[in-house]
């Protein structure tokens, strides 16, 4: 039998957002564990099929347990599940993300959340030097089969320290994350073939991954950073 995201971490979670404290989680706590249950077995299958076509050294199931010390929003709990796949450094970089929540809130998202301040700024001399082959990548005919108008990220406003505003390359430049999302309904995520698509769309963004992981590895003169 094939693994499948189950209705109930939906029904937890609605349950949750209409009781997000202490008392009512802890009296629902064994409802929540067989919930995670399931979803880490979920999780692990998303491990596994990512491991057929590439090298994740690290999956990540973050807790449920929000940290509110410096937060307005003071509910204890998340409502929704979060993993990452952390691919094998120094080698290979970028991750993928998965993100399980109700009400047609589920999402996967890949690429760079937070570069390293040196990684950022080596995107952007490569940028600055040649964007024709990001521009490629990012115009191919299969990859926005996939990926169309989902390239997000924060930005500086104008442009970083050190380049000219009015470069060619200034949209890319100016970016302080390089981040594909793809959203999906409550549907599409109960879906049996959910697990299978979405690693279709995590096979896709490997051009993208390609190149920016040879960026990363090599210096403006293309020489190798690593070992």
């Amino acid at each position: 039998m094939s693994v499948q995201v189950p209705k109930s971490v939906f029904t937890f979670f609605k349950k949750l957002e209409k009781n997000n404290n202490r008392d009512w989680f802890n009296e629902h706590k064994p409802e929540f564990k067989a919930a995670e249950k399931e979803v880490k077995e979920v999780y692990n299958a998303v491990l596994e099929n990512l491991n057929k076509h590439d090298e994740i050294d690290k999956l990540k199931l973050f807790r449920i347990y929000r940290d509110v010390r410096f937060s307005k929003n003071k509910l204890p709990y998340k409502t929704h599940f979060g993993g990452s796949f952390h691919r094998t450094k120094p080698r290979l970089r970028g991750g993928y993300y998965l993100h399980l929540q109700p009400n047609d809130e589920s999402f996967i998202a890949t690429g760079f959340w937070q570069p390293e301040k040196e990684d950022l700024m080596r995107i952007r001399k490569e940028f600055e030097m040649d964007d024709s082959e990001i521009r490629d990548i990012l115009a191919n005919k299969d990859f926005n089969a996939v990926w169309s108008d989902s390239f997000i990220g924060d930005e500086v406003k104008s442009a970083p320290r050190g380049f000219a505003k009015d470069h060619p390359a200034i949209d890319l430049i100016k970016k302080k994350q390089y981040i594909f999302t793809k959203k999906y309904t409550d549907k599409d995520v109960l879906n049996p073939n959910f697990i299978k698509e979405i690693d279709d769309a995590f096979k896709a963004i490997r051009p993208f991954f390609d190149y920016m992981s040879d960026v990363l590895t090599t210096d403006l003169n293309g020489v190798s950073l690593i070992e």
